[in-house]
């Protein structure tokens, strides 16, 4: 098991530098409700996302699937302001502190959905828990 070294002093210009970027340039991402602690996303960054993220105090990831850069709720309205930017003690994976806007509860799931972490298993099969709060049909347009 890996163990966690100390905490880096982020520096000014090598803040970015201390990530511990996988082989196609991306980090890990985890999107948390900062008023309730809920977990809202999982997500993937790129140095270019991270970096527009930490400057705008405003969610951008990496999509993996479009090969670009997705600001969250370009689309849908449901923007992620950033309160604080979290790095683990290994310096790869990235925990954004946010709030969800866009809805109230805020929704971060593309299915309508506060979180999206909604299946719990049961009984040996996947059952969902949380309500749709918004039709995506009327989200994506």
């Amino acid at each position: 098991m890996p163990q966690c070294s100390k905490s880096p002093t982020m520096g000014a210009m090598n803040w970015i530098n201390q990530v511990k970027w996988d082989a196609q340039g991306l980090v890990p991402v985890i999107a948390q409700e900062q008023g309730t602690g809920d977990v809202l996303m999982f997500a993937w960054m790129d140095r270019e996302a991270l970096q527009k993220t930490a400057e705008l105090g405003r969610a951008v990831y990496f999509s993996r699937s479009r090969g670009k850069l997705w600001f969250k709720g370009e689309e849908s309205g449901h923007v992620q302001t950033v309160h604080e930017i979290r790095l683990d003690c290994d310096n790869d994976v990235v925990l954004l502190k946010v709030t969800q806007q866009g809805h109230e509860p805020g929704i971060a799931c593309h299915t309508g959905r506060h979180s999206c972490f909604f299946s719990v298993l049961k009984e040996g099969a996947w059952h969902s828990v949380d309500p749709v709060l918004k039709d995506p049909q009327t989200i994506y347009k």
